[in-house]
């Protein structure tokens, strides 16, 4: 009987693929569920990065810690997400998208809150580096959501997915300046871990993707899956039978050979070799993903480094806290809710940012988008290299914010594009993680340099990883405007 089905023509059977399927189902109130999911992890690990900028001082006073042990608070929460980023995208490429993120969560949300309760300084430091282990699992929230989407209009959907994270930043600056000068950091510890929480509580309703799942070769699981996304957004799929991405075992039987795509050897070699616990990552170095995977490398250490760095210049600079620049300060007397203050103004400059991604991505495309907002960025900068008024320093690091947390949000939605579906958690994990080295090194130029008076200095440094992020972007080969994501290596169309 089975043979006999073989044999039907193909029009009669009839066959479609993932891409197809989710192309005819839509972006409907399902994926508006997988959203609101994803980003509660990306608003969660805002809210824990922000945090670095208020428990600091606090901390420092109450124990009387040294500038390099406050110093240490923040640098290895990165030290802990570059880490977790490597370990969390295999985790989630070998084992399942869910698994990668259920781990996240547990770890993010139990450092977080046994952190309050520290009773001296190196427990703590050893909570938040914890903490930082978990929010390195980020780009797995990503990947996840990204494997929903359909190509019509993924930019976009990325572009709001981002959005989280801002909203997150601005409500933990919202937080700490209600908490802080009332009541103290442990506070805010406690209450910035309840969102992990929050994810724990919510993960039985969380769906597998259903691209993971047709490279394992589970197609009936996947099935099941789009069968719901279509009850929930009341559409249908296409008619036939749905094309797995890998023909072995029992899915191999259930595939007629009239439907194999002539791809699947590649894909069966990938699969077979992803059963090896890090070979996913290896496969980041195979002659078709090498030179993109290197030049991710450099591109998000830019990211990082800039978009964390303009954070640290705006609350060095626009509050005269170097101690160098006292004509800077024409605001008045700060008063002890200044940071507070700055640090929500400040953020706001990412909804302009996220707009401005938003506007472009889909236009002229990731690559372009990038190098625009990086050039703009450079022209906000520029000026900074002399000494300018509070209102204008803050303005120019303001317009720089914005154009960071753009680039940082197109970055974000490229990568994932760029890797086939064996590699796709991994390669952004560790393109995250190297981001992340970025990220620990910036505050040696935005904090060291502008705190011993040589601010002309840093804003060369900044200026110069710009130029270089740049000239990395318009090397990369492919662009991937309207492209399906790819369940193999990459070719070189």
């Amino acid at each position: 009987m089975r043979i006999a089905l073989y044999k039907m023509d193909d029009e009669e059977l009839g066959a479609y693929t993932l891409d197809e399927a989710l192309a005819m189902v839509g972006f409907g109130k399902f994926q508006g569920l997988v959203l609101a999911y994803a980003g509660l992890g990306w608003f969660a690990e805002a809210m824990e990065i922000m945090i670095l900028s208020f428990i600091g001082a606090a901390v420092k006073s109450e124990w009387g810690l040294s500038p390099s042990q406050e110093s240490l608070l923040t640098t290895v929460v990165f030290a802990g997400m570059l880490i977790g980023a490597y370990s969390w995208g295999l985790i989630s490429d070998n084992y399942g998208r869910r698994k990668g993120f259920l781990s996240t969560a547990v770890v993010a949300s139990g450092a977080g809150f046994l952190s309050t309760f520290s009773p001296n300084y190196l427990s703590l430091v050893i909570t938040r580096g914890l903490v930082g282990f978990g929010l390195g699992g980020g780009p797995v929230f990503l990947s996840w959501f990204l494997e929903f989407v359909p190509a019509s209009n993924r930019g976009m959907w990325m572009v709001i997915f981002s959005t989280f994270w801002t909203f997150g930043s601005i409500f933990e600056a919202s937080l700490a300046w209600i908490v802080m000068p009332r009541l103290n950091w442990r506070w805010l510890l406690a209450l910035s871990s309840v969102p992990s929480f929050a994810l724990l509580l919510l993960y039985g309703v969380a769906p597998e993707s259903p691209r993971y799942l047709c490279m394992k070769g589970r197609t009936s699981d996947a099935l099941r899956i789009l069968e719901k996304m279509t009850s929930v957004n009341q559409t249908k799929l296409p008619p036939g039978i749905l094309v797995s991405g890998r023909t072995i075992g029992q899915d191999e039987e259930c595939t007629p050979p009239e439907v194999m795509s002539p791809l699947l050897p590649l894909l069966r070699e990938n699969i077979m070799q992803s059963k090896s616990g890090f070979s996913s990552f290896f496969m980041l170095f195979s002659s078709r993903l090498i030179q993109t995977t290197l030049l991710l490398w450099v591109l998000y250490f830019g990211n990082c480094f800039s978009y964390y760095g303009i954070i640290l210049l705006t609350s060095k600079l626009s509050s005269g806290q170097s101690g160098c620049f006292e004509t800077i300060l024409s605001y008045g007397n700060l008063h002890n809710t200044s940071l507070y203050v700055t640090s929500f103004v400040t953020s706001l400059a990412e909804l302009p940012g996220l707009l401005l991604s938003a506007i472009l991505i889909d236009r002229v495309g990731r690559k372009q988008s990038m190098a625009l907002m990086f050039v703009i960025a450079f022209v906000f900068l520029l000026p900074l290299l002399t000494r300018q008024s509070a209102v204008l320093t803050t303005c120019l690091l303001f317009g720089a914010r914005m154009c960071a947390m753009g680039t940082f949000t197109v970055a974000c939605i490229y990568t994932p594009e760029l890797y086939p579906t064996p590699v796709r958690a991994t390669g952004a994990g560790v393109a995250t993680a190297m981001g992340r080295i970025g990220g620990v090194v910036c505050p040696l130029v935005a904090v060291g340099l502008v705190t011993e008076c040589h601010q002309t200095a840093a804003v060369v440094i900044f200026l110069v990883v710009l130029i270089l992020s740049v000239v990395c972007i318009l090397l990369f080969p492919y662009e991937t405007k309207g492209r399906e994501l790819s369940d193999t290596m990459v070719g070189s169309s």
